[in-house]
């Protein structure tokens, strides 16, 4: 591991840290920067044991003080809010064909990205890719700032050789134990999906229950489910697999989400595949239309079906879609919500997610942060109520 020691200061291992002390920052992480007597009645807590906390969080380097509110009567307020620096951590995302490395910072900022597109993700050619980027991204800090790296989170779908024969060298891969051998702090590893969901817990913008599943579109469909603020894994990890969910109906119009709401399933309309950027986005709007309807029908199928299983009132949709994409998604979503029988249940609300392409990359970098940062040490919103 580093030597948790920076210049100017001392610094406490991110694993020594309290719960209350977590606390402090999940709640900051989520919802902005934030006076001791809003945290204190956050937390419940003292208003001098949260002075106490911060003022040791601020001494160690993860928070910072901005610029004093003045109201109308009292003391100024002082907002606390993350330090950028307080924390660095890594993400590794594998997708079907393009590999992604970044750096990001203790508030969610991308410090640093390398990519590599690909036709199939080679077990080889992406750890070369990991070794040879991890080398560049932490030689171009300083030695405090490598010092505050405090782990590599790698965002992949699982059983990748159930792709195909290419993918057979996979079988007896394991690619977290590859990279750790080399790398002086732990590594992570999570279904892709699965982090996306996490990102949007830890890092997303939009307001969200405390239970709700999470559809993300890429070249397969996948997902997450998170019950009381928590995302789950299941015994098996298989908990939030959405992808795999049965759609109904016979012949082409039956199979799996994934064969209906997936970048996949739209290339296969167009015959061609998309580049993974939005500015190589160019679909027929006619052909798209057909794909969004067919998609929006599927994951309400999805949506419904969770709601009358475990009662979750939310949908969020996400995806390595353009922005616009991802409305039609969710608009066609709730149409095909509204016309399915519901006797007996509530419908649950769809709403779209804050990531987008973004989700997978920051919920990889997000593993080692909510190992280490969140009051628990998992992927999940915190404290917040």
């Amino acid at each position: 591991m580093p030597d948790h020691r920076s210049e100017g200061g001392e610094f406490t291992p991110p694993g020594m840290l309290s719960r209350n002390e977590r606390t402090i920052l999940s709640l900051i992480r989520r919802g902005g920067p934030m006076p001791r007597a809003v945290l204190a009645q956050r937390i419940g807590l003292s208003a001098q044991a949260v002075t106490n906390l911060t003022r040791k969080l601020m001494a160690q380097g993860y928070l910072d003080a901005n610029e004093a509110v003045r109201g109308k009567v009292g003391q100024p307020s002082v907002p606390l809010a993350l330090a950028p620096d307080g924390a660095y951590f890594l993400g590794l995302k594998i997708g079907r064909r393009l590999a992604e490395l970044a750096l990001v910072d203790f508030t969610g900022q991308v410090r640093m990205h390398r990519q590599e597109v690909h036709s199939h993700p080679d077990p080889a050619r992406i750890l070369a890719f990991a070794q040879q980027g991890l080398e560049a991204l932490t030689t171009s800090l300083s030695a405090a700032q490598q010092a505050r790296i405090t782990g590599l989170g790698i965002a992949a779908p699982y059983r990748l050789w159930d792709w195909g024969r290419q993918m057979r060298d996979w079988l007896d891969f394991d690619l977290r134990l590859e990279l750790a051998r080399d790398l002086p702090f732990p590594v992570f590893l999570d279904n892709d999906a699965t982090t996306a969901c996490g990102a949007e817990l830890i890092f997303g913008t939009t307001a969200l229950p405390r239970d709700f599943i999470h559809i993300y579109v890429a070249h397969f469909a996948g997902g997450g489910i998170v019950l009381d603020g928590a995302l789950r894994h299941g015994p098996t990890r298989n908990a939030g697999a959405l992808g795999s969910m049965p759609i109904p109906g016979s012949g082409a119009a039956g199979g799996q989400l994934l064969d209906r709401a997936s970048v996949s399933a739209l290339e296969r309309r167009i015959g061609h595949p998309l580049p993974p950027d939005d500015a190589g986005w160019t679909v027929s709007p006619a052909i798209e239309a057909d794909w969004v309807e067919e998609a929006g029908r599927a994951m309400a199928f999805v949506a419904l079906s969770a709601a009358a299983l475990v009662d979750l009132p939310m949908v969020v949709i996400d995806g390595a879609v353009p922005g616009p994409t991802r409305a039609r998604l969710a608009h066609a979503t709730r149409e095909a919500l509204a016309a399915m029988p519901a006797a007996g249940i509530d419908r649950p609300v769809v709403i779209e997610g804050s990531l987008g392409r973004r989700a997978r990359i920051l919920g990889a970098a997000g593993l080692p942060l909510s190992h280490f940062f969140q009051p628990d040490g998992r992927l999940d919103a915190g404290d917040w109520p």
